[in-house]
């Protein structure tokens, strides 16, 4: 985020100050004037999100909140291979929330990987911006194809199709995180470990 002011603090008063007025799920990490033309969203040039799926029987207990819980065995290998034919500048339509208000439903997906880690399954996709519910609606159909309930070519069919009815239900908005955004060198902004949780970056 972003804000104007002509109030002077330290950098560690600024920290403390903004958290301790926001929701207990938001924290400010770090602190830095920046010139007048930039803007946290407009100025970015990518973002990256991971979703994280608990892949097994029994339901999580401590991550309950901070992860998907889906019971069935799910394939991460099937959903990577499936995934690849999301690369490059695509019409996602398919995976475009029906309340989205993007003038345009073309994105460049830069980067998707699926990964097994133990129990756990992580989605994570790179692009220089999403439409609506993208990345949840991407995952919900990537997990159709890893419980083996449709073809690794699905994917492709749904991307070709740019209808959304055709595509998976919605991915639940637990486990989703917003890991990472590009900006221009110039501003020189700090880059934080993306995590979540215990994931590398």
């Amino acid at each position: 985020m972003h804000f104007e002011t002509r109030a002077q603090r330290q950098d560690a008063a600024w920290t403390l100050g903004v958290n301790a007025n926001l929701p207990g799920d938001i924290a400010v990490r770090w602190v830095k004037p920046v010139p007048p033309d930039f803007h946290a969203r407009f100025s970015a040039t990518a973002r990256r999100y991971r979703y994280v799926i608990y892949n097994h029987r029994l339901r999580p207990a401590v991550l309950s909140r901070g992860v998907t819980h889906y019971y069935l065995p799910l394939d991460a290998e099937r959903m990577q291979r499936a995934a690849q034919c999301l690369l490059g500048e695509n019409d996602f339509t398919s995976f475009r929330a029906v309340q989205c208000q993007s003038r345009t439903p073309w994105r460049n997906v830069m980067h998707i990987n699926v990964t097994r880690y133990g129990a756990y399954v992580v989605v994570d996709i790179k692009a220089n911006a999403f439409v609506h519910h993208m990345v949840r609606n991407i995952v919900g159909s990537l997990m159709e194809v890893g419980a083996g309930n449709q073809p690794e070519s699905w994917i492709a069919e749904l991307l070709a199709a740019k209808d959304r009815t055709l595509a998976a239900a919605t991915a639940k908005a637990e486990g989703l995180y917003l890991v990472s955004v590009d900006y221009p060198a110039r501003y020189d902004l700090p880059v934080m470990p993306m995590g979540p949780l215990f994931l590398a970056d």
